[in-house]
């Protein structure tokens, strides 16, 4: 029999599926959710934040980090409306390798504190995809423990591609934070070194964690990193880990010993904690107690907030032009001409750039 009259005549026949559609209609999820977010106003946002409404203030860091101009309006708004309610909380920024256990460390120090009736905000940022702006946002999963408690506030953010890995907005978010009670917040960022300035900018104070017996101990000693920590902690010891982990401490002990004096007049320690079985975990807590104490007194705290907010007027500003250069009508219309230019060797980089900028300013 011919081959082709044999699979004609085959009992095995494929029937072409039918493709179905999606049982959620994305697009009107969006369309809902962005309608809900706009019925809130200002006044009604401020209030639900005050009574200390979890839902309200979720919404209202939605607006904070959305970047549509209409919720940018309305985010500013609450901000200032919440800023003679902030400032009454202890802020405190959480770095270190990624592996390194932040997310457990907080989990443990949040627990702790939680059971002092404390009210706690873990702001953790995730790493955003450079390629499709998303972020996992798992901060919830991985401190199952902690997010159970009525006293602790967790907010998963995406990075967004800001510096250090810190949320553009954080800052802002902070502030919605304090105004709804929060009097200890902890800013985990995702570790990737040195340019977690970011977060030192916007903390009172910063603690670094390190590991003993992976390489950190030279790797950690970088003097920018080292310089900006006001405690280091060595985490995991415990087990056949903790001889490796009182070397590290002496090693980085040692180290802090190069470096001139702070201008808090603070001498940053180094304290080793096992934070899957709570060991050390108060101990950190009383340096930090002690930390404020000392700075609040001799008036450190006061100036430091107060540079730190000259530092994010002048951010914002730079963030601001740069929004505002490349949403320009003109400046996006010729972006790709020039693009292309640079990429063929037409034109350098230095000469495009230069006569973006022209047009621009030209065009204002």
């Amino acid at each position: 029999m011919p081959e082709k009259q044999k699979n004609k005549e085959s009992a095995l026949k494929v029937i072409e599926g039918v493709e179905h559609p999606s049982s959620i209609n994305t697009e009107a999820v969006n369309k809902f959710i962005r309608k809900k977010i706009s019925l809130l106003n200002a006044n009604e946002c401020v209030k639900g934040i005050l009574e200390k409404n979890r839902t309200i203030l979720s919404q209202a860091i939605t607006l904070v980090e959305s970047s549509l101009p209409q919720h940018h309006k309305i985010a500013q708004q609450i901000i200032e409306k919440c800023l003679p309610h902030a400032g009454n909380s202890m802020r405190i920024g959480i770095t270190g390798t990624p592996g390194v256990g932040k997310s457990t460390f907080i989990e443990a120090l949040g627990v702790f504190l939680s059971k002092q009736n404390l009210n706690i905000a873990v702001l953790a940022i995730d790493p955003s995809s450079m390629k499709s702006k998303g972020s996992i946002l798992g901060d919830k999963t991985r401190m199952e423990d902690l997010s159970t408690k009525e006293n602790v506030f967790i907010r998963p953010s995406p990075s967004a591609g800001s510096l250090g890995g810190v949320a553009r907005k954080t800052k802002e978010i902070i502030i919605l934070c304090e105004a709804a009670g929060f009097d200890t917040i902890f800013v985990e960022t995702v570790g990737v070194g040195q340019s977690e300035i970011a977060v030192h900018a916007m903390v009172d104070f910063f603690l670094l964690l390190m590991l003993a017996g992976a390489g950190d101990e030279l790797q950690g000693i970088k003097r920018g990193i080292m310089e900006m920590a006001d405690a280091i902690v060595i985490n995991k010891a415990d087990g056949n880990n903790i001889s490796k982990a009182k070397l590290a401490q002496r090693d980085f002990q040692n180290a802090l010993h190069l470096f001139p004096p702070t201008e808090s007049s603070w001498i940053p320690v180094v304290k080793i904690c096992s934070s899957v079985f709570n060991s050390g975990i108060s101990q950190i807590w009383d340096t930090i107690l002690e930390f404020f104490e000392l700075t609040k007194a001799n008036g450190f705290f006061v100036e430091n907030r107060l540079r730190q907010e000259k530092h994010i007027m002048f951010e914002t500003i730079n963030q601001s032009l740069k929004d505002n250069f490349y949403s320009n009508k003109i400046v996006s219309k010729i972006l790709p001409t020039f693009e292309k230019e640079v990429l063929t060797g037409k034109t350098s980089a230095y000469i495009a750039a230069q006569k973006l900028l022209e047009k621009y300013l030209n065009n204002k």
